[in-house]
């Protein structure tokens, strides 16, 4: 009994070592992923739905390309040929030495400028979805860039916000301090508070971009979205005139190059219709023995003998679609150096904008409330004054946030149309 209850003892302690131990060779838990620039765009590449569509478009257009420029399938044929129905033979079988049950093969053969007409629409076919895809990914790497980098400035202002409060609660100090000691007089009191409270609308307003800028970015991301960011976007070097060059590589200009194949292969296949396709037939005939079987082998051959009325007009609308689109691809091509031009201007613009606020702006904001502080401290102004100087510094750093989240957005947006290739 006592050993029985020594070994009890012993089986708990040992499994008391075993949780320990197990507790200790444990990983903590995970905590959420955070999402930097890079992850959030290569789950975009991964589960944005839209380029999932894609492929399935491009292998689409692949298996369709198999069967492009074969023969049709051959076709099989049974019947009963010359029954008599009429005179003392009608009904019979065996009476008519023409009649017989007939079995045989037929197969059409398209010319050789036909089948050929189908190979180069099928594989423009292919070039035109896989074009298709570089355009929808190039539109997913730029729009997720454009999205991680807002919300990532958004932040910033939310930490610039939270600096500010506590700044505010610190002059609040101050001013209650100079009220006890009679150097301020009790009305002072109320214009921290009323401070406190315009930054906190601020707050709330700041609250809903935020929730904005995560819905949007779910349109790419999904629930990832709503990691919180880490790190900082990355810097993209812009120069104008390289990206002038690159104007025609753009994916949605590119992308007429594979529609044009495909109005090309359009027009060759119309005038292919211009040459005869062919047909042949191989029957056996089934008679009574008395009279024997038969074999039969006919060709047949189309006459296009009506190009006018027939394949002209054909011929005549797919080189049509292809000059539209054409011209459709210049009016494309214009349109972008148009807006090219518009987002260098606006670069340009941005980089001043920032350069002239981190430069002077905010130095002088800083000097004024400096000043501002020095007066009143020295009582010749009042907390008025203060506020206002205060204010203006706060305007100042938060235009300086929305200055270079412009830029940084308006350089995504050109290195990812003109500079990163789509995968």
């Amino acid at each position: 009994m006592r050993t029985s209850s020594i070994r009890h003892r012993r089986r708990r302690s040992v499994r008391g070592i075993s949780i320990v131990l197990f507790i200790i060779a444990a990983p903590p838990p995970l905590a959420a992923d955070e999402l930097t620039f890079d992850r959030a765009l290569a789950l975009a590449e991964d589960s944005a739905p839209s380029l999932q569509a894609q492929e399935e478009g491009i292998e689409s257009a692949r298996s369709s390309a198999v069967a492009a420029g074969r023969l049709p399938d051959p076709r099989l044929f049974a019947g009963l040929e010359n029954l008599p129905v009429s005179g003392p033979p009608r009904w019979t079988l065996d009476e008519e030495p023409m009649t017989m049950a007939r079995i045989g093969l037929m197969q059409e053969i398209p010319n050789a400028a036909k089948r050929r007409a189908e190979k180069e629409l099928a594989e423009a076919g292919i070039a035109r979805a896989e074009a298709t895809r570089a355009v929808e990914l190039q539109r997913v790497r730029r729009e997720t860039a454009v999205g991680w980098i807002r919300r990532y400035h958004l932040e910033r202002k939310i930490a610039l916000l939270d600096e500010f409060e506590r700044e505010n609660r610190l002059l609040a100090e101050g001013v209650n301090a100079r009220i006890a000691a009679g150097e301020a007089s009790a009305p002072d009191a109320v214009m921290p508070r009323q401070e406190a409270a315009a930054l906190e609308e601020r707050r709330d307003e700041l609250a809903a971009e935020v929730a904005r800028s995560i819905a949007a970015l779910r349109r790419w991301l999904g629930d990832a979205a709503s990691a919180p960011l880490a790190g900082s976007p990355p810097s993209f070097a812009i120069e104008h005139q390289p990206l002038r060059h690159r104007l025609q590589s753009h994916p949605e200009l590119a992308a007429y190059a594979s529609m044009m194949a495909e109005a090309e292969a359009e027009v060759h296949a119309a005038d292919a219709m211009k040459s005869p396709d062919w047909g042949v037939e191989l029957a056996y005939g089934r008679r009574d023995p008395d009279f024997g079987d038969m074999v039969s082998l006919q060709v047949s051959i189309d006459l296009p003998l009506f190009p006018s009325t027939r394949q002209g007009p054909l011929i005549a609308a797919s080189q049509a679609r292809l000059s539209r689109i054409e011209a459709e691809r210049e009016t494309t091509l214009r349109e972008h150096g148009e807006e090219l031009e518009g987002q260098f201007a606006d670069h340009e613009r941005l980089q001043r904008a920032v350069a002239r606020q981190q430069g002077t702006v905010i130095p002088l904001a800083r000097e004024k409330i400096e000043l501002t502080l020095t007066a009143y401290g020295a009582g010749q102004s009042g907390l008025d004054a203060v506020l206002a100087a205060r204010r203006e510094l706060i305007e100042a750093r938060w235009r300086a946030i929305e200055l270079q989240s412009e830029l940084a957005q308006l350089e995504a947006r050109l290195h990812y149309a003109y500079v990163e290739e789509g995968r």
